[in-house]
């Protein structure tokens, strides 16, 4: 809302039932007006700007969004289309509600949050009954132990919907995120996450465990399904949903000197009222009942987005974005659990971009390149995707548009990584995207135990066949077997190159000595030698290797070979995974034994400081520090990067543009004691 306003100005993209009642709501509205509203057709958008006097009327949901007296807008088109609009909500400039589900699955979520951070706009999750005085009451008693520790959860929501089991209909369409988990399971894992967080003392927990089973319909989506989540502390919860089953659509929580009955969690009028909320105490002859009043629950909503505008989200325990991403993530597991699958999360699926846009690289991104020697047709993005993180097509779809979009073209996989998955998930997104020509290729084959030369061929023809390409520009033996003559390896990379399968070669976790052998080897043979090595390379020092069989070269011998040669690094774990990021190394906190392990040292917590000094007078985060010392060597360095969320991609991105000088180098690697 722009300074001086006293009432933001709605836009409702959709003219279904829940567009109605909060068309409905904002005339109750003490911050809100609705002043246009867009819809697939025409005719459709006439009735409903009749029906609530609305005179701006869109045959087109860009319709809304481009009109300039439009603020905020509510979406609320089935599942499948929230990500589209709300991301293109965000780059019109638009605050935004968006009715649940954010998306159809985390991936889509976090294309959403991400959007709104970068474009600086409001955005909120509409589940409307975390509004309400009910829940602010319930957390009151909670955070009073009323009922003792919480120990179980008992959440339900669903309803009887058989005649809507069809094609076309939002809740039986597998195509339109169909079924019980999305539709009303979302609600109960909200609730059990936020009472489990609040009886651990926090705002919101997740689940450390979760199981789960249901029944898929004749339609293919989930009839009815049950979760059980085991939290921290030892609290578990049921959640129930169904869209074709009707339940008794109450909450319970049952803890060690009593019960809490919500007997009307979800759907309390929506032009307002009362709700009842009882509470059994042991020692007590009878329950206490408690009657909340309040006004509607889709005012209270349309008021909560006004009010917490300028913060861009709203405040517990309404939905933030870390609270909405982590709801998706669960629902996601629950429904891996019971095999829900939606066409377009299928490993083959011909699936857009979110935005249904071509996919491009933006205009303006801060991206840098280098250049391999034997590499003529594009120069290598100095961060390099790694594949091994996406389980989905949906994720990677989503983490590989975003990265190319951003300037990345370089994508690093392995024939060992995932049984084959990562290889088929950018195979997938190649296709889908049409990129080959415009992007890098790196490829890994032989690692231990199948490290000998005649696992090279079958192994990379298989990797070829995977991603769907005739030949990859980079190719990396991805361990050494020091008991193998070390020409055997350098034919066989040159039988696969003179065949046209691969561009440049080279090892990953290889020794200087080893690399040497095999270049001196070529020399004399009169054929290619190594061109780039992959080992690890960071700030920190790798006290455990990673994985058995793992080379390190931060020290000093291997950056002067380095330098000598002018051999590119490609650099693994260039961010010693996750050692920098603020807040998670702790000498004091063992409890990540395997970053413990790799990275716990004196020395290294001592460059940990260094690096947390330098960032704040540099104005970035420490872990940007600890890239830019990896691109900042004075030889050729590819940092490759392995994020599982879009916000893991977006800090790295920042550390492109912070330059080191060797002095600053020396000084953050304990060389020298003044910066």
């Amino acid at each position: 809302m722009s300074k001086g306003n006293t009432r933001l100005s709605w836009g409702i993209l959709s003219t279904g039932k829940i567009a109605q009642r909060f068309a409905q709501a904002l005339a109750a509205s003490q911050t809100g007006e609705l002043v246009a509203v867009g819809s697939r057709t025409q005719a459709s958008a006439d009735a409903f700007g009749e029906q609530f006097g609305v005179e701006r009327r869109y045959a087109s949901y860009q319709g809304a969004l481009d009109d300039p007296m439009v603020q905020a807008v509510y979406i609320a088109p089935p599942h499948p289309m929230h990500a589209e609009w709300a991301v293109k909500a965000a780059e019109a400039g638009k605050h935004i509600l968006v009715e649940k589900p954010i998306g159809i699955n985390h991936a889509e979520a976090m294309a959403i949050v991400e959007a709104a951070r970068e474009n600086d706009v409001f955005l909120m999750e509409a589940f409307m009954y975390r509004y309400h005085p009910q829940i602010r009451k319930l957390i009151e008693l909670l955070q009073a132990h009323e009922i003792g520790q919480v120990r179980m959860i008992d959440a339900e929501f669903a309803f009887q919907a058989d005649a809507n089991m069809k094609l076309g209909h939002r809740l039986g369409d597998p195509a339109l995120g169909g079924g019980g988990i999305l539709d009303v399971g979302c609600y109960c894992t909200s609730m059990a996450r936020l009472i489990a967080g609040v009886a651990l003392g926090k705002q919101i927990a997740e689940p450390i465990e979760i199981t789960g089973t249901g029944h898929l319909n004749q339609m293919g989506v989930d009839a009815y399904a049950v979760a059980s989540l085991k939290f921290p502390g030892g609290i578990v919860a049921k959640l129930s949903t169904g869209v074709q089953v009707k339940l008794n659509n109450a909450v319970r929580i049952f803890g060690s000197r009593g019960k809490i009955e919500m007997l009307s969690p979800w759907l309390l009028s929506a032009k307002g009222g009362e709700s009842k909320m009882i509470v059994h105490r042991q020692g007590e002859a009878e329950p206490q009942e408690l009657v909340i009043k309040s006004p509607g629950l889709y005012t209270l909503e349309a008021d909560a987005a006004a009010k917490h505008l300028s913060n861009r989200q709203a405040a517990w325990p309404a939905m933030t974005w870390d609270d909405s991403l982590g709801n998706m993530q669960t629902l996601d597991t629950w429904r891996q659990q019971i095999g829900l699958v939606f066409p377009s999360e299928r490993p083959d699926a011909a699936i857009p971009t979110v935005t249904r846009r071509p996919l491009q690289q933006r205009t303006k991104h801060n991206m840098r390149y280098g250049r391999i020697q034997g590499l003529t047709k594009r120069p290598v993005s100095r961060l390099v995707l790694g594949c091994d993180n996406q389980k989905t097509l949906a994720h990677a779809s989503v983490m590989l548009d975003d990265y190319f979009s951003r300037g990345g073209n370089t994508f690093d996989t392995a024939w060992s990584y995932g049984r084959g998955l990562p290889e088929q998930l950018l195979g997938q997104w190649l296709r889908n995207r049409g990129v080959r020509s415009e992007v890098n290729i790196i490829a890994k084959g032989a690692h231990t135990p199948d490290c000998q030369p005649e696992k090279v061929g079958p192994q990379l023809a298989q990797s070829l066949d995977r991603l769907g390409v005739d030949h990859v520009e980079m190719y990396l033996l991805h361990r050494d077997n020091p008991q193998i003559p070390i020409g055997e390896f350098v034919d066989v990379l040159n039988e696969q190159r003179d065949a046209g399968h691969i561009g440049v070669f080279g090892g990953s976790n290889w020794s200087i000595e080893r690399i040497a052998a095999a270049n001196t080897y070529a020399r004399e043979q009169g054929i290619c030698g190594f061109s780039i090595v992959s080992n690890n390379f960071s700030l920190a020092r790798m006290v455990n290797p990673v994985w058995a069989g793992c080379v390190s070269s931060s020290n000093a011998t291997w950056r002067a070979w380095l330098v000598e040669q002018s051999m590119p690094v490609l650099a693994w774990s260039s961010q010693a995974r996750g050692f920098f990021v603020d807040g998670r190394a702790d000498p004091q906190d063992n409890s990540d034994a395997h970053l413990a392990r790799t990275w716990y040292c004196d020395d290294n917590f001592e460059r940990l400081a260094r690096a947390k000094r330098l960032a704040a007078q540099r104005g970035v985060l420490t872990i940007n520090i600890a890239l830019a010392y990896v691109l900042s060597q004075p030889f050729m360095t590819f940092a490759l990067i392995g994020p599982r969320a879009l916000r893991e991609t977006h800090t790295s991105l920042a550390a492109l543009d912070v330059s080191l000088t060797p002095n600053e180098l020396a000084w953050l690697n304990l060389d020298t004691d003044q910066p």
